[in-house]
């Protein structure tokens, strides 16, 4: 088999990566430059800082992952590139960078869905793996359940209506005062408490639909807070963590579940930030083995953003010939 090697950028949000990939499986460099302490101190990713690191870094960040897999331009087959779902100012400085690389050598460019990107993080962990199986992509920007099918070919069964799952972790640690980013302080907090100890909402639609919304929940922590605070009562932080991780986990786990009966499927990929959470994979994990269902994992270089899962995804995409051309545009609310 002839080997692609693929050079991927990407900067969706506050982590500038690039990667060399051949064949979509194999890592030969994954650089990942991040802005978490810098946002730190603002509590969340400011756009347009983050815009202006990734122009700082970018060009430095591309010629390292060129290094350390020990290969040149020349021997890249295409540029693959993040061009969506994700913040505008922050896609366009990694989307504009690898025009200029596809268009100064002449390789393919290759635009790539973020999220697909996450799915196929998958591939790089397991080698053997192939389609057809369900993934739990969360993380946070983004919730979804997908139907991978065959390489390239997705139906998405369930996503958020609202906020995404790792949004509202965030949002209820910064309540909590544990500070960014909060998804593995909560995980790491919620080990002390007790997640029966409060019965926080999870949300099901009427209409049967495997959406989900995190609003809700995020809502009744705040609102459970600010109620303690007003009333002088001490509140044990780990038992609202817990609580509110539970209520979410259970939502993702119910909601897979039910895809792998409904579409006969028996392997989870489970992808994005919040993949790494220790509650989220016991979890499912338990509740697939009763299943006999497998449940697989990305390493957690792989769950955060990094260039790696872009240059697989751009291999696949180079292979079916999906191909972009340098009028390519940024699309932060761009769809499965």
């Amino acid at each position: 088999m002839e080997k692609k090697y693929i050079l991927a950028i990407e900067s969706s949000c506050d982590e500038t990566s690039a990667a060399v990939v051949v064949n979509g499986r194999e890592v030969l460099s994954n650089i990942i430059a991040s802005q978490i302490d810098t946002h730190k101190k603002f509590g969340g990713v400011v756009p347009e800082v983050a815009s202006r690191m990734h122009i700082e870094v970018v060009s430095g960040v591309v010629q390292e992952a060129l290094e350390e897999a020990g290969v040149t331009l020349q021997d890249i087959d295409a540029i693959g590139v993040t061009y969506g779902p994700g913040l505008v100012g922050a896609l366009l400085v990694g989307l504009q960078f690898a025009k200029g690389l596809a268009f100064s050598t002449k390789k393919p460019l290759v635009g790539v869905n973020h999220i697909e990107g996450h799915i196929c993080a998958n591939y790089i962990q397991h080698k053997d793996l192939k389609p057809p199986f369900v993934s739990l992509v969360v993380s946070g920007g983004h919730t979804f359940i997908v139907h991978v099918k065959d390489y390239g070919v997705y139906e998405v069964i369930g996503q958020t209506r609202d906020d995404a799952a790792g949004e509202a972790y965030d949002k209820v640690a910064r309540a909590l005062g544990l500070g960014y980013p909060g998804g593995p302080k909560i995980d790491k907090l919620a080990r002390e408490g007790n997640p029966d100890s409060i019965a926080f909402p999870k949300a099901n639609f009427h209409d049967k639909s495997l959406d989900f919304s995190f609003s809700g929940v995020k809502s009744a922590v705040l609102n459970y807070l600010n109620k303690a605070k007003m009333q002088n009562v001490e509140v044990n932080k780990a038992d609202v963590a817990a609580s509110f991780q539970k209520a979410v986990i259970e939502v993702l786990k119910d909601n897979v579940m039910e895809t792998c009966k409904s579409r006969n499927v028996k392997k989870i990929a489970i992808a994005g930030g919040v993949a790494s959470n220790s509650a989220l994979r016991e979890t499912i994990m338990n509740a697939a083995s009763k299943k006999g269902i497998e449940v697989l994992f990305p390493a957690p270089v792989l769950c955060t953003d990094n260039a790696a899962m872009i240059g697989s995804a751009a291999y696949f995409n180079l292979v079916n010939g999906k191909i972009s051309d340098l009028n390519l545009n940024a699309k932060p609310n761009l769809k499965l």
